[in-house]
């Protein structure tokens, strides 16, 4: 039995903490198993320091070449290195702020994120929170529409209600 094929994803954390050795990665473990529950092959995980230098270079690196999604967990909030937002602009080619403003709408601590969404080539990148169930939250909130948004990013054929 053959079925579609399955799209791919990259996870990305971004975490001096876990990049150190002293902290855990439970919030990309929790995307992985979210994306994989969604149909994604999770085909790459890895982890970079705050800043905007590593986040954009990271992002670069992951998507060059890459047609599919790249999730970011970490580094959204208001903390003075939380500067994964500021990065993840340094390579977007669009924006897509229904996206952001849909994962903003998960939850009441939502509000507390400054993450964004958009597009680079032929990936979609979104910025996720640090906290396992802040990044699935926001992964869970646009994930419906992540399969017909890579389809036009992609210029698949697509169809509309």
């Amino acid at each position: 039995m053959t079925g579609a094929p399955r799209r791919q994803a990259k996870v990305v954390t971004v975490s001096d903490g876990v990049m150190n050795g002293t902290r855990e990665d439970r919030s990309g473990t929790a995307l992985e198993g979210a994306l994989k529950e969604a149909g994604f092959d999770v085909i790459e995980h890895s982890v970079v320091a705050d800043g905007v230098a590593a986040v954009a270079g990271e992002l670069a690196r992951v998507s060059a070449g890459f047609s599919g999604l790249v999730v970011t967990t970490g580094g959204t909030g208001f903390a003075p290195r939380d500067q994964t937002p500021e990065g993840t602009k340094e390579i977007l080619e669009r924006e897509a702020p229904g996206m952001a403003e849909a994962m903003r709408l998960a939850s009441p601590l939502g509000r507390l994120s400054r993450g964004v969404a958009g597009i680079r080539s032929h990936c979609i990148i979104l910025n996720t929170p640090g906290s396992p169930k802040g990044a699935v939250e926001c992964l869970n909130a646009v994930v419906d529409v992540l399969p017909h948004a890579l389809d036009l990013l992609g210029e698949q054929p697509t169809r509309h209600p």
